[in-house]
């Protein structure tokens, strides 16, 4: 796996190389939910279809809060490591 040094790489290059494995997660998921939603038709019908579209916005409401309290809470450990301040970053993670 390519090391990459985020201080003193160009940032068209960072962005680059971390935004094409996020586009094609984006790209894989919304596949799957176009293919579930053939499957879930031919299988059950318009319900299914009807109740997989009502909660599809709900799971992606549970994916967003928990993606933000992961990340945040990744970022703030770094930082807390980053200053050497090894014994507060793990009091937070508790």
């Amino acid at each position: 796996m390519k090391q990459f040094d985020l201080g003193k790489e160009k940032i068209g290059k960072l962005l680059m190389a971390f935004s094409v494995p996020c586009i094609i997660s984006l790209v894989v998921n919304a596949l799957y939910n176009m293919v579930d939603q053939i499957f879930i038709g031919w299988g059950v019908g318009y319900l299914g279809n009807g109740a997989t579209n009502v909660i599809f916005p709900i799971t992606i409401l549970c994916l967003a809060f928990s993606l933000m309290f992961g990340d945040g809470t990744s970022a703030y450990l770094s930082l807390k490591l980053g200053e050497k301040k090894k014994q507060e970053a793990e009091n937070r993670s508790r």
